[in-house]
């Protein structure tokens, strides 16, 4: 079931040769994913950028942004200024203007792949893939890096949540940063949880992302469960206590066959540790990719093949491809400010309906790509949604 947001033509639109390799704009009135494959070029540019203006036609229903051969991890919108985040740098793209600079390794940046990026005090942020965290003077254009030497557990950042007591929590793949009252110029108010550290209680030291629940508890999603860290205390909860869709309700719509498990000695021992050696396919109930905690304080994973998993505090519940979610590897999930819930697959964009299901957005409704790595919802009610080569932007119906 569609969105009912086919009723007008699109814009395709290259933000800079630097990251699309070629800067175009086409308009056409076909369906997105015939545009999305080949766009008429209208206008090229005659070298490299990292920065200039594109020419976003208003009255177009969709706009797809090309980022090249590149996946869009995640889009922060920040009034008029949306943030791209990819893994060829971050993008700032003005709403009003249309101009847009790329932030890369060029600009400062210590690594091109970006995995956050948001709002950190009066800074914007960005966890990058290899290059810590960098926060962005605005004044003069310089970043500030936090690495390992300044406390950070690791210099892969997946995720950053600012806690309303005022802590500052940063998720890594060696354990989890706790900076007491956001302070991250005072080493002592640096702390680092790990697998180790809370005896188990972290249940992996991959982390993947962060959420506040009610009562300033805080829920982490990892590579091998849930974790909640509430009043000094962690609590965790796995595959084998509820998390992630049994195999064989998921085994008919597991559309990625590569088991990571093959290639992996880390995967192949999560596999071994579930007993799931004879599962040779991409499915880990347990690897949590996507988070997020409802108003009500329901919490919401995606995981890796297992579909999407409610939990209410007491049990649990999944969706799958069997219950109409598009795809069962979860990557991306977006609470909006009307406290709707969308979901990112690997097979388009869903919408949760509560019991009545899901409604469904693929390419032939303005996608650009329909595996979904990321999403943001402007105060008009417009969604940018990214995936792997570039950004949907749709008006609201």
């Amino acid at each position: 079931m569609g969105l009912n947001l086919t009723a007008a033509g699109l814009a395709v639109i290259g933000l800079g040769a630097a990251l699309a390799g070629s800067y175009q704009l086409g308009r056409s009135a076909a369906p997105a994913a015939a545009v999305a494959a080949a766009a008429p070029a209208a206008v090229a540019a005659s070298g490299p950028q990292t920065q200039g203006k594109v020419g976003a036609d208003p009255s177009q229903k969709f706009t797809h942004f090309r980022v090249g051969n590149k996946n869009v991890k995640r889009i922060f919108v920040d009034g008029d200024t949306v943030w791209v985040g990819t893994s060829g740098g971050a993008v700032r793209y003005d709403t009003k203007t249309d101009e847009y600079k790329l932030y890369d390794t060029k600009s400062g940046l210590l690594s091109n792949g970006v995995f956050y990026v948001g709002r950190i005090g009066e800074r914007i942020g960005v966890g990058t893939y290899g290059g810590g965290l960098a926060l962005l003077d605005a004044a003069t254009q310089k970043w500030d890096t936090y690495n390992v030497p300044e406390g950070l557990g690791d210099a892969f950042v997946y995720d950053v949540l600012k806690a309303k007591n005022g802590d500052l929590w940063i998720a890594t793949w060696s354990g989890v940063n706790r900076i007491k009252g956001g302070d991250l110029k005072d080493r002592s108010k640096w702390e680092l949880h790990t697998v180790e550290s809370t005896k188990g209680g972290l249940p992996n030291d991959w982390v993947y992302g962060l959420a506040e629940g009610q009562n300033g508890d805080i829920w982490l999603g990892t590579e091998g469960g849930l974790a909640l860290y509430k009043e000094g205390g962690w609590t965790n909860w796995n595959h084998a206590k509820g998390l992630g869709a049994p195999y064989e309700r998921v085994k008919d719509h597991i559309d990625f066959k590569t088991d990571p498990a093959k290639v992996s000695e880390h995967h192949a021992k999560q596999k071994q540790e579930m007993g799931l050696q004879k599962v040779d396919v991409a499915y880990n109930p347990n690897y949590i990719v996507a988070l997020a905690v409802d108003a009500q304080g329901v919490v919401w994973t995606g995981t890796w093949g297992g579909g999407l998993s409610r939990y209410d505090g007491k049990a649990w519940k999944h969706y799958t491809v069997t219950e109409g979610l598009p795809g069962n590897h979860v990557f991306m999930l977006n609470i909006d400010a009307k406290g709707q819930l969308w979901v990112g697959t690997n097979n388009g964009l869903a919408r949760f309906k509560g019991e009545g299901g899901f409604e469904v957005m693929t390419t032939a409704d303005g996608l650009f790509n329909n595996t979904v790595f990321s999403m943001a919802t402007a105060r008009d009610g417009t969604l940018w949604i990214g995936s792997f080569g570039g950004v949907a932007k749709v008006k609201p119906s």
